[in-house]
């Protein structure tokens, strides 16, 4: 008989899964005559009918160009609009919608914010980014690097997929005056502690941006809690749509920046002598916006944030336990990110197969997975790969499909034995 001092632990919150997955139509489909197994969720997650209805209504009842209309669609289109741009500054717990940027996604998010700290850097300057880095939060800062003189420096990781913190702490000095960091890596599902890397950072006087593309569909960010200066993502991982994602930035940051578009929206007055620029946040989204696309963006957090955040947690933590169990049923398997901190995200390879084989031979069985390098080279590089297999999940899946996925996986192996 237990104790009866002993503390009653509280019991992880059930979560309807199927009752979830009624509300994403595409999980009911077949592919090669078997039921689809959706495990791509990193690259881009699926859309609830709330997302899809969302959208359609705009379409059908109010479709008209934003924020100038002296007519009733003019006005419904802008109040769903902004509303959509409130949806996300709660989302993100920032302290003024002026902080929330439009862009097309995560990649010229980060684009926006490297031409915009052009002025700052000078020759000899450096940028802070990691190993684990998705090449959009590498490849700008190198653009950068090239305009200014200033040079893009690395932080290395761990075997087991974690930031090397004595590496950071070294290559954190004097001359650095960006760190840029994924919250979450998209290869390694690794969760980075990066509170207190941005207060690292902040104490030196350095600008911080947070890559939380990985992050956002699977816990909620507090953007002040955290502290950074920037912190961006791309809707369609937060099972909204494509073609949109969000720049955070501290007010006073983007103020200080130039423009990163000319053309309408973006200005306050135009004359061939002078052209003064709008206020925030419209001061950064030149032309016509994708209404649309920002209000099933909102509809995908409303729908997120209507079911029970602690339950969805632990069913994503169950489907990574399962997987985990299963490699060793699986000959010749190895992962590659064995963080401590993760999300239910398995990058892996099999002895003697070329990842593109094993996901075109899933594929055959109705899975579908990631393969190849995953925008990520340098990581690549370090592990001595190609690249990998990546199955990554997402709380509609279920305990059943992982074991489809390992079963198929065997399957294959038996094939090349």
């Amino acid at each position: 008989m237990a104790n009866s001092t002993q503390t009653a632990q509280p019991m992880a919150p059930a979560l309807d899964v199927e009752a979830i997955r009624r509300d994403f139509p595409i999980l009911s489909r077949e592919v090669h005559g078997k039921p689809l197994v959706y495990l791509d969720n990193g690259a881009s997650a699926q859309k609830p009918i709330a997302v899809l209805d969302a959208m359609d209504r705009y379409y059908r009842t109010m479709h008209s160009n934003v924020h100038r209309g002296a007519h009733t669609l003019g006005d419904e289109a802008t109040g769903a609009f902004e509303g959509a741009r409130e949806t996300v500054r709660r989302f993100l717990n920032a302290g003024s919608t002026r902080e929330i940027i439009w862009t097309r996604g995560t990649t010229e998010a980060i684009n926006l914010v490297a031409n915009g700290l052009a002025s700052r850097l000078a020759e000899g300057d450096e940028i802070l980014v990691t190993r684990m880095e998705h090449h959009a939060n590498i490849v700008p800062w190198q653009m950068l690097a090239e305009r200014t003189g200033a040079r893009v420096v690395p932080v290395e990781i761990t075997e087991s997929g974690e930031l090397d913190l004595a590496s950071f702490d070294a290559a954190l000095t004097d001359r650095t005056r960006i760190l840029a960091l994924t919250h979450v890596s998209n290869v390694l599902g690794t969760i980075n502690p990066v509170a207190d890397l941005v207060a690292r950072a902040r104490a030196r006087g350095v600008i911080t941006l947070l890559d939380g593309a990985q992050a956002v569909p699977h816990f909620r960010p507090d953007v002040q809690a955290l502290g950074c200066d920037f912190y961006v993502f791309s809707s369609h991982k937060l099972f909204g749509p494509t073609g949109i994602g969000v720049l955070y930035g501290r007010a006073e940051l983007l103020e200080a920046m130039p423009p990163w578009q000319g053309g309408g929206e973006m200005i306050e007055r135009v004359s061939f002598e002078r052209t003064t620029w709008n206020v925030l946040p419209y001061k950064f989204e030149a032309g016509t916006p994708a209404i649309a696309e920002a209000i099933g963006l909102a509809a995908a957090i409303d729908y997120v944030d209507s079911l029970d955040r602690a339950a969805l947690e632990a069913a994503e933590r169950a489907l990574l336990d399962r997987a985990n169990q299963l490699v060793e049923t699986v000959p010749g398997m190895s992962v590659i990110g064995t963080a401590r901190q993760k999300v239910p995200v398995m990058s892996f390879k099999i002895d003697g197969l070329h990842p593109s084989d094993i996901g075109t031979l899933l594929d055959q069985q109705g899975i579908a997975i990631r393969t190849g390098h995953h925008c990520a080279m340098p990581l690549m590089d370090l592990y001595g790969v190609p690249g990998t297999a990546r199955a990554s999940f997402a709380f509609y899946n279920t305990l059943e499909e992982v074991d489809r996925l390992f079963a198929g996986l065997q399957k294959i192996q038996r094939l090349f034995a």
